[in-house]
């Protein structure tokens, strides 16, 4: 016999009971379609044996009147009663209608689990029930239900990338670091494949998983990072994941700070002070004095800090009189043949934020010879790109091979996204 919803008890706990998660969401949107003359959703019917009506009656009109108790007394007989899809599933609002009442999650939970097994859950009451069930699995350390909920959740929406992180978040959740990466890869995957961007925090979350894992694409990823949100704290997670993965030793130092600097990514105390000194060993005063000041003022140098000042109170005593001295070396050492003696003057001249004579000499250097070309094209390139010469800053790059060719793939990086 057929029956609707109303007819049976004015009370029966609608849809949004069914996803309880979600139910002040759905009140408000049932509220909003009332408001604009939206028309409801319509009564479904159910077709229930006299039997069942009748042993499911006593615990609808408890949970009428908001009586616990009476509809706890009733519900073994409404369980047992229940041979129909339509009862079982009925019986199942009952007892979360009773779970909700008494506030007893247990009998929540398995309320859930009765609704989708009762068969008698419409096609979009699923998603959620099986949201529910996943999180009291959860909830109950229960990992191989919750993640046969998600799986059977994401089987009902298998390209939607909001699902898929979801079942990343559970697999990491679980500690399963491999399989929760091949899901939000998968995410991306679907996103970039839509036209949709790839959130930051996600992109986050794979790179970290590479990193942990040392994967080789850590460094790939760590760029794609930073072209799609250069911001300095992302450029910073970047390039002190390259400095760890990439094996910056103390001869790439002055040029990763350099970078550093330029992407505003210098943060503690050992980038500030690490640069400084690299500065201090090629004699560059001005550089030395620029990185100390601003650690300290920053709040960044702190138990260092004696150290720092004395070093720089050492390279201010020299600056004045180095920055005279400039001009007459400069025309000796263009006029010379010591490719090496240029190349020195031109990082004097780039500490000093003098990019564009800094480019001038790091060419000479080129010419004379007698240089590792790959130093020289690193900081002519970012010395034309501080100067604003991209297209030249860009070639100077692209000639840099070998162990130095990582660091000048992330200058081109903050080139193309310099202003």
């Amino acid at each position: 016999m057929k029956t609707t919803r109303a007819t049976l008890i004015a009370a029966l706990i609608t849809t949004a009971a069914t996803t309880f998660t979600a139910a002040p969401a759905f009140a408000q949107r049932a509220q909003g379609q009332q408001q604009s003359g939206q028309p409801a959703q319509p009564e479904r019917e159910y077709d229930l044996s006299r039997a069942e009506r009748a042993a499911l009656a006593p615990a609808l009109t408890a949970i009428g009147t908001s009586d616990w108790a009476a509809a706890q007394a009733a519900l073994p007989a409404a369980q047992a009663a229940a041979q129909s899809a339509d009862a079982k599933y009925l019986v199942g609002q009952i007892m979360l209608r009773i779970g909700l009442g008494t506030n007893n999650s247990q009998l929540q939970a398995q309320a859930v689990d009765a609704l989708i097994d009762s068969g008698g859950a419409q096609a979009h009451e699923l998603p959620n029930l099986l949201d529910n069930q996943m999180r009291f699995a959860i909830q109950a350390g229960d990992t191989a239900k919750a993640e046969r909920a998600m799986a059977r959740i994401a089987g009902l929406n298998p390209n939607d990338p909001n699902v898929i992180i979801r079942s990343a978040d559970l697999k990491l959740r679980n500690n399963d670091r491999a399989g929760a990466l091949q899901e939000y890869r998968r995410a991306m995957e679907v996103q970039q494949a839509a036209g949709q961007p790839v959130s930051e925090e996600l992109r986050k979350r794979v790179l970290a998983l590479a990193y942990e894992g040392r994967l080789p694409e850590t460094l790939t990823l760590a760029r794609e990072l930073v072209t799609a949100y250069p911001n300095p704290t992302n450029w910073r997670d970047a390039l002190a994941i390259y400095r760890e993965v990439g094996g910056v030793e103390q001869p790439l130092h002055l040029d990763f700070y350099r970078l550093m600097s330029a992407a505003q990514a210098l943060t503690s105390e050992r980038d500030f002070i690490e640069y400084a000194e690299a500065a201090q060993r090629g004699a560059m005063f001005g550089e030395v004095k620029s990185a100390l000041e601003q650690g300290l003022a920053r709040n960044a140098i702190t138990g260092n800090a004696a150290y720092a000042r004395e070093m720089l109170a050492a390279a201010e005593r020299r600056i004045a009189e180095d920055r005279q001295s400039l001009p007459a070396e400069r025309t000796r050492a263009l006029a010379g043949s010591n490719g090496e003696a240029v190349l020195r003057l031109g990082d004097a001249y780039y500490g000093y934020g003098e990019y564009a004579q800094a480019a001038e000499l790091y060419r000479a250097a080129l010419e004379k010879g007698g240089v590792d070309a790959n130093v020289v094209n690193t900081r002519l390139g970012a010395a034309l790109a501080r100067a604003g010469q991209r297209a030249e800053a860009e070639a100077a790059f692209q000639a840099v091979i070998g162990p130095r060719s990582e660091l000048a793939n992330f200058w081109r990086l903050w080139l193309s996204r310099a202003a």
